[in-house]
């Protein structure tokens, strides 16, 4: 089942701007160390801190509370798998609110999708209830 579902637009040319203007400061607010290692490595590096800010929105609004109400912009992370496939990390008030509104018997599992063309960077992310599977009765 469906438990959430988040958008977010974000301008890469604003988020350049916002780097520029603040540099660590911004980064070391926002961003994980391995998100900020990531970026670093990237010829795109606003791109790549855009995507990533985007899905942190995203994720806020498939939590259903949004930024204002007490997620820390360091509560979700976004890392890669080998593959290149984002995978959304929460921590914190994040992973708290995640948990209240996962179903007893389910585990929750949050899918997140990252695009950009310059200059928008954009997220899904759809926090889906799976039911937790009986061990006794697996073969």
């Amino acid at each position: 089942m469906i438990l959430g579902i988040g958008t977010d637009l974000a301008n890469i040319d604003r988020i350049q701007g916002t780097l520029d203007r603040f540099g660590d400061r911004f980064r070391n607010r926002v961003f994980t160390e391995i998100e900020q290692s990531k970026a670093e490595r990237r010829a795109d590096v606003a791109g790549t801190y855009a995507k990533r800010w985007a899905a942190k929105e995203a994720c806020s609004k498939a939590l259903g509370t949004g930024l204002a109400m007490g997620i820390a912009w360091k509560d979700m992370s976004v890392t890669n798998l080998r593959t290149g496939q984002p995978v959304m990390h929460v921590t914190g008030w994040a992973a708290d609110r995640l948990k209240e509104m996962t179903p007893e018997g389910y585990e929750a599992i949050i899918h997140v999708t990252l695009t950009d063309d310059h200059p928008w960077a954009q997220a899904f992310v759809v926090i889906e209830a799976r039911p937790l599977q009986d061990s006794t009765t697996q073969p």
